[in-house]
């Protein structure tokens, strides 16, 4: 169950979008929503005076970064008490989006976030913000699309299943969510490949274990083709779902992540909500 429920707050249009949609998983769950704004400022500038002689200090608009960040909480509230959500508090952090929010999501049971764009380019917020999150959250992610969700999120599922711990991880902190949906498809993307993994009947024991959690899942085993990303986005459109339920897959090479085909294509084309852990 989720009890306490993490969204990412800013000042943009689309941080309202992620609060109401929170908002209405808080008010369903009897969860408490957490409103995270960060400025951007590292807790490493303040000594901001200059280490030697001679060199400017560097001055950074403290006062006018944490303006903003109280004017987006302020709306966060506006929009959480709107939709009867019961307990819930603003947070402003300073540090950048990325580390803020993984660090935040350590007590949490849920992060909220959306797909990049490019308004969303600004200095604070580092182009992998989302890989960020996902590989340092330690939480499950639900990643709004780019435009608005036009009905509650959960009600139709597409699950990607492979066998992998990610897939495991990202089903599991789904359960709660997939015993409400009125419709669950899990569906094997090439399922000939890693029979290990996949078992003899692929998908069939994951089946069974959803089942015995009082979920009814359809299961559909298919040739993905070249690019499991795009197959996936089209099986989700074509069986009318409004989520889709994965693993995230990559991993850290210093400072860059390195995230795996199908998790690219979601993270930056899926026009469907997303249910990633990694």
């Amino acid at each position: 169950m989720y009890k306490t429920i993490l969204v990412h707050v800013n000042g943009t249009a689309r941080s309202t979008e992620r609060t109401r949609v929170a908002a209405r998983l808080a008010a369903r769950y009897e969860a408490h929503l957490v409103g995270a704004a960060m400025t951007g400022l590292s807790p490493y500038m303040f000594p901001i005076g200059s280490m030697e002689d001679g060199v400017p200090a560097v001055v950074f608009p403290i006062k006018e970064l944490r303006d903003e960040a109280y004017r987006a909480l302020d709306q966060f509230e506006t929009t959480a008490s709107s939709e009867g959500v019961n307990s819930y508090e603003r947070r402003i952090i300073d540090d950048e989006p990325g580390m803020g929010m993984s660090l935040q999501a350590r007590y949490s049971d849920l992060i909220v976030v959306s797909q990049t764009t490019l308004d969303d380019f600004r200095p604070r917020l580092r182009t992998d913000f989302l890989e960020y999150v996902l590989f340092n959250g330690s939480r499950p992610a639900l990643i709004l699309p780019q435009f608005p969700v036009q009905s509650e999120v959960g009600r139709s599922v597409t699950v990607a299943w492979n066998g992998s711990p990610e897939a495991v991880r990202a089903i599991t902190t789904a359960i709660p969510l997939l015993k409400r949906a009125q419709k669950v498809n899990l569906v094997v993307l090439n399922a000939g490949k890693e029979a290990d993994l996949r078992g003899e009947d692929p998908g069939a024991d994951i089946a069974l274990y959803l089942a015995r959690h009082g979920i009814k899942v359809e299961v559909t085993a298919t040739n993905a083709g070249r690019d499991d990303g795009d197959a996936l986005l089209s099986f989700a459109s074509d069986t009318g779902a409004d989520l889709i339920v994965m693993g995230a897959y990559g991993h850290s090479r210093f400072r860059e992540f390195l995230v795996g085909g199908m998790t690219r294509t979601a993270l930056a084309s899926s026009p469907l909500a997303l249910w990633m852990s990694h």
